[in-house]
């Protein structure tokens, strides 16, 4: 079995657009409803303030990066060199499972196709949505 080069937090759930949504969606989900407590919420807040401050946005570089009809299913994936920013993520899945919202850890070789990479990340199209027809399984 080789080792794993790329990490993602995500959803166990498909969303309705046929994708494992991400931590970072599934937590900024629960704060646009406000279902955070104020604790929570200074967590999220800074968290997400961090994160934008010392991590690329993939679409600030090419905004078509997320487009389901370009990039159907394309998700963003850690690479497991990246430990300063995973290490991190863990305040995001105890908010989650405090509020009841599955999230799993994944981890891979080969998640699929690379349409994006940097220094500590990459987004792929998921090899599963590359087929025909895999749209929304």
């Amino acid at each position: 079995m080789s080792e794993a080069l790329y990490v993602r937090f995500q959803g166990p759930r498909r969303s309705p657009r046929g994708h494992f949504p991400g931590i970072f969606g599934l937590a900024n989900n629960l704060a646009q409803q406000g279902r955070l407590s104020d604790e929570q919420y200074r967590f999220w807040r800074a968290g997400n303030d961090w994160y934008d401050a010392n991590y690329t946005n993939p679409s600030h570089i090419d905004p078509t990066i997320y487009d389901h009809d370009l990039n159907p299913g394309a998700v963003a994936w850690f690479k497991a060199t990246a430990v300063h920013l995973i290490d991190r993520v863990e305040g995001y899945v105890e908010i989650l499972a405090a509020h009841d919202v599955a999230c799993e850890r994944v981890e891979s070789s080969n998640p699929g196709k690379i349409i994006y990479e940097d220094d500590e990340q990459v987004v792929v199209v998921p090899w599963e949505s590359r087929k025909p027809g895999a749209h929304g399984v």
